[in-house]
């Protein structure tokens, strides 16, 4: 989409181009003759440049104003009500809002107020004519701006940003007032916008801001820059083709740029994020108002809401402070998300999370709105409600949900609830410098425009790696210290000493780029300072994430990990572990760890926790919130508690921390600190457990004891399985239920109700003593009864071992029997009891095997982004030059064949190279690779693998691949490959193989790879919808790949199978080939019926293969949902392989799957939008003659009739 809109951009930009050379040529004076130099000529030339039809123009026109003045009085009168009262305010205090009458003092100070309040202003004045105070006042306010000589501000010289909102809010004012204007007025108040519009553009080729993408300075300058062309180009101006051409050049940049951005996140933070989202939506309007060109499907546009929405805390008046931010937004964002409603996301979601905003907004205190920004986005969200949204909050709202912001590196929970006891909120970050897509662009360089960190400024980031915030019950206990200069120890992150490399608060050192105003981004090694999200899972009302840091410190001070991780216990308590690992050198001795606050006081003297544990309290009227600390020694330092001040947004901003110094004695340093609400009581913490892969804490919470247990070795599987009995990074153990991270809950038994259980064994006892009484009693007075002695003892020996033989009876039967059932019967787990995912108690399953199915053509390679680029995985293709199975009597077909492989072929012992191949990836893939032999050249491996395999080599081209390209591949690139899957896995030895056959001969023949691999196994098969697959076979290129792969000849071979007899390797023919092996003989078949049937068969075949396969091992994926829902999908496939998904895969699948930018082979680029060409492009009897032989296992896949989905 984002390619498509910069090709649309370019031949507008040829055209205005085009343009401007006619202007030219059919001047003859000179170069140009300025528009308003004619007009001053005369009245018949103001006459001719002014009619009184050109404004408005820039969002709205003149037939639309009656429109919009009568929603002001209904649908839209809320807002309405909002611009009137700051109208009214304004006049009230017009020496604040006034432009001031003196040029000096309108340029001494920060002065985007007056360019910021113009627009709101105007819009009342337009809908509200008849307010004859309100437009005098506006015809001053412009009069005087219009008469100051620039609109610099002269302590900040080279910085253009007040300028930009002058001339964006004065052009926006005079479009829309434009009709009330004497000629004069029109003509004076033109002629400025055009200046400084020229002034502005000229700028823009020596400023950094010409050149930094994603920047709010570049975005609020060029779109000054388009506003001031489109409102002067009405005027027939020359030159404002050239501004308009500069100026959508610049923002389609940035909007390509951004569609890499597929979390809807800006690395500037929530507060400046607000200023930059502000002019992107009003560029995606006038782009698409004035040149017609359509970002709304943009990757970042629709996902933006979630910027908002899981980044505002507990009560809608707070958001998270990460970079220089504010205690919320800038600007907004009420307008940017009316506009997410009424253009992109079209559900109510936006237009309730306003709502919330706008009701909940503060009247007082620090995070109330600025008076120079609280205004400024008015016009436009008044402008772009729309009323037919109903206000709707998102699915799930109401209880506490994690997301991640993959590309960013943060992770919430707790986000966009109200105000109330055990709503909490966590935040986490650790990401790349400038966010993922843009770290990555920067050091792969991609694109030939972008020379690296000089086309980017992310000098507004903190050294904030691994930091996080906590407020128990929506009561902020650990914050950000906000805006402000770039120290580590204004972050919540940790810092060391004594470094060499320290530049300032020697001897400590903390993270990269410190030490400055803004963040250094520009030399080496700051330009690679990153950190990275580990795991991020919740479950119920418990999180864990974590985040290695490591990247982000000077390698001067030989550090191996900075390893952090939050478990979120409940609703009121917060464990964080630091995990510190240096190397033998490392000069470093100590390191100290920073909390801030910033709302209420902590105590000055420091809290003893426990009567033994260092830490400190906050008092919320007698309601106490508590932290103390301990390190794997059980040592727990006295804190420092100061407080600064530092100067930031031109004023003196004031933080409160907590700083506690650790010792490192060792090459690894562990540190546990328990943060806690009023409503949980402490009564224990410990380290039970200082491992190598681990640590196990013990804390007792309300009287309950909890263990948990967390996995330091995290890049290792095989040590996190071995430690925790799963392949996640932490778990927490209690008496009644176990959570394993990233898996789920398993619910215990209730030992509350076995220890009221009735015991049947006290009873008989009891029974048995009163029996003996009974008999001591009895025999003293056996005279008086004349009964004998002998009867007397036979009776009670009877008596006694009657009740000693059922009481163990009922100690070894099982509770299912009648007389123990009413004892153990209560031992089971309740069905009362409900959690949100129980699972069976059984030993650990063993780390997966995972192969990957499908019908080539299908799309599972895209799934190869879950599994790049991580620990847990080592992703093969299968075949390739040096990966492939080995031979047999039946040769594979590349495409599919008709052969099923049973249980019964595996346990004869049949194929046994294959179950040998299959046993050495399980067992020892790491020394099946380093036994493949590489060679030097193409024909030297040629002629290798081709007496290897014999005259089967043909069969074995891959379909996935194009023909050209595998005869010309170098030998050095498949090499390549082999040395980097050998290199993963010294690296990473116990990653779990991830085989992708890309023939889909192998989903026939899962039973038999089931029982050669054994329980480990997971199996994924990729499904597609059969229209889809046969436009990519028959339309999606010339010539078709029907023609190219020859599909007839793969059909030929299914024929042919059919008369194998076992021993030529073919055990059993699938039945449901049958009906294409008829068609398939029939000359007029045409290509389209061959292809469907194909579909059929093979779908139908696998399908049932499937059968034969526990559930668990099984897994089948349809290749729509893996595009358009790729997050949901990918959480889906781990979860099923038992191990949890690290946010960076997330990214990585969702940026191919959304942004047209990652290629399928023959395909092309993928996208939402691509992946259902063929409803556009196939006659609809095509599509129903697929449907009609192919809808009994569509309907079983999901899939829908086109005509219902047209519906």
């Amino acid at each position: 989409m984002a390619l498509e809109c910069m090709l649309k951009s370019g031949v507008l930009l040829c055209l205005m181009t085009l343009g401007f050379s006619f202007t030219v040529l059919h001047n003859t004076s000179s170069k140009y003759t300025p528009v308003v130099e004619s007009m001053e000529q005369g009245k018949l030339q103001e006459e001719k440049y002014m009619p009184s039809h050109v404004h408005p123009n820039l969002y709205f026109d003149l037939t639309e104003v009656k429109q919009l003045t009568k929603k002001a009085g209904s649908t839209h009168g809320h807002i309405f009500r909002i611009i009137q009262n700051a109208v009214n305010t304004m006049l009230e205090n017009p020496t604040l809002y006034l432009p001031p009458m003196s040029h000096e003092d309108f340029g001494k100070k920060w002065n985007e107020i007056y360019g910021n309040n113009l627009p709101p202003l105007a819009l009342y004045c337009l809908l509200k004519p008849e307010d004859s105070a309100a437009s005098q006042f506006l015809i001053k306010y412009m009069d005087r701006m219009s008469e100051y000589p620039d609109w610099m501000v002269s302590t900040a010289p080279h910085d253009e940003v007040p300028m930009a909102h002058s001339l964006t809010g004065f052009a926006t004012a005079y479009d829309f007032i434009y009709t009330y204007l004497d000629t004069q007025r029109r003509v004076r108040y033109l002629k400025k916008i055009r200046a400084v519009t020229e002034e502005l553009c000229e700028l823009s080729k020596h400023r950094g801001w010409g050149r930094q993408f994603l920047q709010n300075h570049q975005t609020t300058n060029i779109l000054a820059i388009l506003t001031g062309a489109i409102v002067t180009g009405a005027h027939k101006d020359p030159e404002s083709m050239i501004w308009k051409q500069i100026a959508v050049n610049y923002m389609e940049k940035t909007m390509f740029l951004l569609n890499h951005i597929v979390d809807g996140s800006l690395d500037e933070g929530v507060a400046y994020g607000s200023y930059t989202a502000k002019s992107i939506t009003q560029y995606v309007f006038l782009a698409l108002r004035h040149f017609d060109i359509d970002n709304r499907r943009n990757n970042w546009l629709r996902a933006h809401f979630m910027f908002y929405y899981a980044t505002v805390l507990p009560g809608f008046q707070r958001t998270v402070g990460i970079a220089d931010s504010n205690y919320n937004w800038f600007y907004g964002p009420e307008s940017q998300l009316v506009f997410l409603d009424a253009f992109v996301l079209r559900n109510g979601s936006g237009n309730w999370l306003a709502q919330q905003i706008r009701k909940h907004r503060p009247k007082d205190g620090p995070m109330v709105a600025s008076v120079a920004q609280g205004w400024a986005t008015l016009h436009t969200e008044f402008i772009w409600y729309d009323a037919e949204l109903s206000p709707k909050p998102p699915p799930h709202f109401g209880k506490a949900n994690m997301h991640v912001f993959s590309n960013w590196g943060v992770v919430t929970y707790g986000a966009g609830l109200p105000y109330a006891q055990d709503n909490t909120f966590v935040s986490f970050k650790s990401g790349k410098l400038g966010g993922r897509a843009v770290y990555d662009i920067v050091h792969a360089k991609p694109y030939s425009w972008v020379e690296g960190w000089s086309n980017f400024n992310p000098g507004h980031e903190h050294p904030d790696q691994n930091s996080f915030t906590f407020a128990p019950n929506g009561q902020v206990f650990v914050a950000e210290a906000l805006y402000g200069p770039k120290y580590s120890y204004l972050n919540n992150v940790l810092v060391f000493a004594p470094s060499p490399t320290s530049q300032c608060n020697k001897p400590w050192e903390g993270q990269l780029g410190e030490c400055s105003k803004w963040l250094r981004w520009g030399e080496k090694e700051e330009g690679d300072s990153s950190g990275e999200v580990i795991s991020a899972s919740s479950h119920e009302d418990t999180l864990f994430v974590s985040g290695e840091a490591v990247s982000a410190y000077s390698s001067a001070m030989k550090l191996k990990s900075v390893y952090r991780a939050l478990v979120l216990l409940n609703s009121q308590t917060l464990m964080v572990l630091d995990h510190v690992e240096k190397q033998e050198q490392s000069p470093v001795t100590s390191f100290s760890a920073f909390f801030h606050n910033l709302d209420i006081d902590l105590r000055y003297v420091p809290h003893i926790s426990l009567d033994r544990y260092s830490g400190t309290l906050m008092d919320v009227w007698d309601a106490h919130y508590k932290m103390f600390w301990l390190d794997s020694q059980g040592a727990s330092p006295v804190p420092r508690i100061q407080e600064v001040e530092q100067v930031a947004e031109f004023k003196k901003r004031w933080t409160q921390f907590i700083n506690v110094t650790f010792s490192m004695d060792s090459s690894v340093s562990r540190v546990v600190y328990l943060m806690h609400g009023p409503f949980v009581k402490v009564s224990d913490c410990r380290f039970i457990d200082n491992g190598k892969n681990g640590v196990r804490v013990s804390v007792t919470l309300n009287g309950t004891e909890t263990t948990v247990s967390i996995a330091t070795n995290y890049k290792d599987i095989g040590a996190r399985h071995s430690y925790l009995g799963f392949a996640g990074f932490a778990k927490a153990e209690s008496k009644r239920r176990i959570i394993r991270f990233g898996q789920g809950i398993q619910t215990l038994p209730s030992q509350e109700k076995r220890e009221s259980t009735f015991d049947i064994r006290f009873v008989f006892s009891i029974i048995t003593v009163w029996i003996l009484c009974f008999a001591f009693v009895f025999s003293s007075v056996k005279r008086k009864f004349n009964i004998s002695f002998s009867k007397l003892i036979r009776l009670i020996l009877i008596s006694v071992l009657f009740f000693w033989v059922l009481e163990l009876l009922v100690m070894s039967h099982s509770c299912g029997e009648v007389l123990c059932g009413v004892t153990w019967q209560d031992l089971s787990v309740s069905d009362e009891v409900v959690t949100r995912t129980t699972m069976p108690d059984h030993t650990p399953d063993p780390l997966p095997f995972i192969v990957m199915t499908s019908l080539p053509g299908s799309g599972a390679e895209i799934l190869q982004h879950l599994f790049d680029n991580s620990s847990d995985f080592v992703y093969l293709r299968i075949p390739s030059p040096y990966l492939h199975v080995p031979e047999t009597n039946f040769v594979l077909d590349s495409l599919v064949d008709a052969c099923e492989w049973s249980r019964a072929d595996a346990q004869s012992r049949k194929f046994l190279a294959v179950q040998g191949w299959f046993h050495s990836m399980m067992h020892s893939i790491r020394m099946h690779l380093q036994n493949i032999q590489l060679y030097k050249s193409n024909l030297e491996a040629g002629s290798k693998v081709s007496s290897a395999q014999g005259s089967s080599k043909k069969s074995r081209k891959l379909l996935t691949e194009p023909r050209a390209t595998m005869r010309r591949r170098p030998a050095d690139q498949d090499m390549e490959y082999i040395k980097a899957l050998r290199q993963h896995l010294v690296t990473y030895p116990n990653a779990c193989p991830v085989l992708n056959f890309r023939s889909g001969s192998w989903s026939l023949k899962l039973p038999f790879i089931h029982e050669v691999i054994g329980r480990s196994l997971r199996s994924v098969q990729v499904v597609r919808d059969p229209r889809a697959w046969i436009y990519l076979m028959l339309y999606n290129s010339n010539p078709s790949l029907y023609s190219r792969i020859n599909i007839k000849k793969h059909l030929l071979n299914i024929v042919n199978q059919s008369s194998m007899e076992a021993g030529q390797g073919c055990t059993r023919f699938d039945p449901a080939f049958q009906p294409l092996q008829r068609i398939s003989g029939q000359p007029d078949a045409s290509p389209m019926l061959l292809l469907a049937h194909l579909w059929l068969a093979y779908t139908s075949a696998s399908l049932r293969a499937s059968m034969d396969l526990p559930p668990h091992t099984y897994l089948r994926v349809k290749f729509e949902d893996v595009v358009l829902f790729p997050e949901e999908t990918a959480g889906r496939i781990h979860e099923f392989l038992g191990i949890p998904i690290a946010p960076a895969a997330i990214n990585q699948l969702t940026f191919a799957a959304s942004t047209n930018l990652y290629h399928l082979a023959y395909e092309g680029d993928i996208s939402p939008a691509k992946i259902n060409m063929w409803r556009e492009n196939m006659a609809s009897d095509e599509i129903k003659l697929i449907e009609d032989i192919c809808w009994p296992v569509m309907e079983t896949l999901g899939y829908q009739r086109h005509a219902v989905m047209h519906h």
